[in-house]
């Protein structure tokens, strides 16, 4: 199976895409109560999945998922921090490095079968 450069800079649009909607919009839309920030979300998270969906294409599912998953909950999680002064405990960031250890797994040493 080929794993063509164009479907990871996909997986990067989509965990970007997907970090912005839900580490900023999904916050500042104060549960849907305000339009242009729930408005923007949505557009943002369909074209995260846009790009997700062009990804899959070429990179196994499990893998793409594992990876934007994991990324998207550290981005957001970043983004929380830096935005809105929420810091992670000891255990948030053991259970972040957990993520990123899985993502790493996935990614270099899973099969594909």
């Amino acid at each position: 199976m080929k794993y063509p450069l164009a479907s990871y800079i996909f997986l990067m649009l989509a965990i970007t895409f997907g970090v912005i909607a839900n580490g900023y919009f999904l916050k500042v839309s104060s549960g849907f109560t305000k339009i242009i920030p729930t408005a923007s979300g949505i557009l943002i998270i369909l074209l995260a999945y846009f790009f997700l969906a062009k990804s899959i294409q070429n990179i196994p599912i499990g893998f793409t998922y594992a990876t934007y998953g994991g990324l998207t909950i550290i981005g957001a999680t970043f983004i929380g921090y830096l935005k809105f002064n929420q810091a992670p405990n000891l255990f948030s960031i053991i259970g972040i490095c957990f993520i990123v250890i899985g993502v790493i797994l996935v990614n270099y040493f899973g099969s594909i079968k």
